[in-house]
């Protein structure tokens, strides 16, 4: 069974043509190498291949020699950047509520960004993670994922708002200085995931909230949109494999148990898609074990840990099966001429 393309909103490259410009680089015939019309950038709301997208960011930061294209690109985004969902954002009594309500209509978005909203304690940690089949870099689309994130959040509470972590898997550029502008906050690379670390009580606080009387349309179009945009169960899989996967949790009677099903007919709906759970574990591991070697300069216990593996030994066997090399072989071959 084929499946379709993930497509995104052409609004996630607002801003995109003038920040090339002032690289130095030709913004339209980047977007023609990587299969985009410039003309799509015209309207905001359409939509665009999400493949295409993260390989423009990666090839302008490469072509300007720059390694926080992305960052750049988040520095100016504002919620109203998010179409009606910033309607429905703005009636949010707190942060905290309308982060929730940020992560339930994330995928009308873009599908193949995953956020979950994890409390601990006095913190409340915002895990984002991207599904890229191909394996190829996501660092760019990443770091303005976490940008946009952390934009969002500031203005929500005000400009004096600081994080208490904020967290790359991938490995630190050679110069920090506009993470350090843009965030203000204490940066954490090769960390276990990509994200902000906020404290409870900042989230918890009460909002002064915008009432246009436009929000319940608004919500109803989104909660319509949402129903016609159903993800599959094999999206849903996908998704539960990404997050369990770390530290060896991910079974798929784990991830039976959180769709609400038992194992046999999670098989049953995924085989109805033309997949199977094993295939889907294998496509996501294949996907991070090939991000976090080329991205990150972790150690290979540290790679096990991450996909799930009993130790070293077992993930560097799986890695050479898979792959047909070894990882320091495979490492080298990705690094530029």
């Amino acid at each position: 069974m084929v499946t379709p393309t993930p497509l995104i909103r052409s609004a996630s490259l607002s801003g995109y043509v003038d920040l090339a410009r002032g690289l130095g680089l030709q913004p339209h015939a980047l977007m023609r190498r990587v299969g985009l019309d410039p003309r799509h950038l015209d309207d905001p709301e359409t939509p665009i291949r999400v493949d295409a997208a993260r390989r423009l960011l990666e090839l302008s930061a490469q072509e300007a020699g720059v390694e926080d294209f992305g960052l750049r690109l988040a520095r100016n985004r504002r919620i109203a950047n998010l179409g009606p969902i910033s309607i429905v954002l703005r009636e949010a009594p707190t942060a905290r509520r309308a982060l929730d309500t940020l992560s339930r209509y994330l995928r009308l978005l873009n599908a193949t960004l995953l956020t979950r909203i994890e409390d601990h304690a006095d913190l409340v940690i915002i895990r984002e993670e991207l599904l890229a089949a191909s394996g190829e870099s996501v660092r760019q689309s990443m770091e303005l994922a976490v940008g946009v994130m952390f934009r969002i959040l500031s203005e929500l509470l005000g400009p004096q708002w600081r994080p208490r972590l904020v967290c790359f898997a991938h490995r630190a550029p050679r110069d920090t200085g506009s993470h350090g502008a843009l965030f203000d906050a204490p940066l954490e690379f090769n960390a276990s995931f990509n994200g902000i670390v906020c404290a409870a009580r900042d989230l918890a606080a009460a909002l002064p909230t915008i009432d246009t009387g436009m929000a319940p349309f608004a919500r109803q179009f989104l909660d319509q949109a949402l129903s016609r945009a159903g993800a599959g169960t094999v999206d849903h899989t996908r998704a539960l494999i990404a997050a369990l996967l770390p530290g060896g949790r991910c079974t798929a009677d784990q991830v039976a148990q959180h769709l609400g099903i038992d194992r046999r007919t999670l098989y049953r709906h995924l085989a109805a898609e033309g997949h199977s759970f094993s295939d889907l574990m294998l496509s996501v591991r294949r996907e991070f074990a090939q991000r976090q070697i080329r991205d990150s300069d972790r150690s290979l216990a540290e790679l096990a840990d991450l996909l799930g593996f009993s130790g070293a030994s077992a993930f560097a066997f799986w890695f050479r099966r898979t792959f047909g090399t070894t990882v320091s072989a495979w490492k080298k071959a990705q690094l530029p001429p």
